[in-house]
């Protein structure tokens, strides 16, 4: 009886120890569009592709980087749907913490709240894990710009530049000979931007491509298109 007799039960491990609806879940997101993510010296950078098939489909409508609360968003690759319940959870905590200790919550604490909702998932029955990996960015309690990625298993990392999704490997070593631990947040973007063009099949522009940036300020914020834009046009 090989792994392929577990690959319905969640909740049982296979004979090599692996819980195989989660090795479903990251194939969901390794067919998903591209994101990544840069942590500067003054703040943190993430983006991704979010072109459509077809020309018809409302892009403007559509949001994969969000905000969860002022100092901290997050960008997907994955199933939208399941995203869409993780940044709602996430907000809920957020204010839930705000209420009571009138601050923003801090980065490490969202990061391991939002894990854990999605390790839950990996344990009940009736359920499935989520088909979403996050890259969450934001400020820490000492001000420090963190990126941190979260995986379908719950599993989180700190990293300092990292991408997920479809080309991920690649624009992963694309980011390895380009980040430097001094690196600027305006260097952080437009390297993010050159990354995101190697794997990109067309043309970039700010309609199809969504970035969000949080500088020492403990701002977080979605650029507009016409700020995307420029950035592209300045890469030009």
């Amino acid at each position: 009886m090989g792994d392929s007799a577990y690959s319905f039960s969640l909740t049982t491990f296979s004979r090599t120890g692996k819980l195989l609806q989660i090795e479903y879940a990251l194939n969901a997101v390794s067919n998903g569009r591209t994101a990544l993510g840069i942590a500067a010296k003054d703040g943190v950078v993430i983006c991704t592709d979010k072109k459509f098939g077809s020309s018809l489909v409302d892009s403007g409508e559509v949001r994969k980087v969000e905000r969860v609360h002022e100092g901290a968003g997050m960008v997907y690759a994955g199933v939208g749907p399941d995203y869409r319940v993780l940044v709602r959870k996430a907000r809920k905590s957020a204010q839930s913490y705000h209420l009571e200790y009138k601050e923003p919550k801090p980065i490490t604490q969202l990061v391991k709240s939002t894990a854990s909702v999605m390790q839950e998932y990996t344990q009940s029955g009736g359920v499935r894990p989520f088909g979403v990996s996050l890259l969450v960015a934001g400020l820490d309690a000492d001000n420090t710009p963190r990126l941190y990625q979260v995986d379908p298993s719950g599993a989180y990392f700190g990293w300092k530049a990292t991408a997920i999704g479809k080309n991920y490997v690649n624009a992963k070593n694309f980011l390895e000979k380009r980040y430097q631990d001094d690196m600027e947040l305006e260097d952080a973007i437009h390297t993010a931007l050159l990354t995101l063009r190697e794997g990109f099949e067309g043309e970039m522009n700010g309609g199809n491509i969504e970035v969000g940036v949080v500088g020492l300020d403990g701002k977080f914020r979605v650029l507009t298109e016409s700020e995307v834009q420029d950035y592209l046009d300045e890469a030009n």
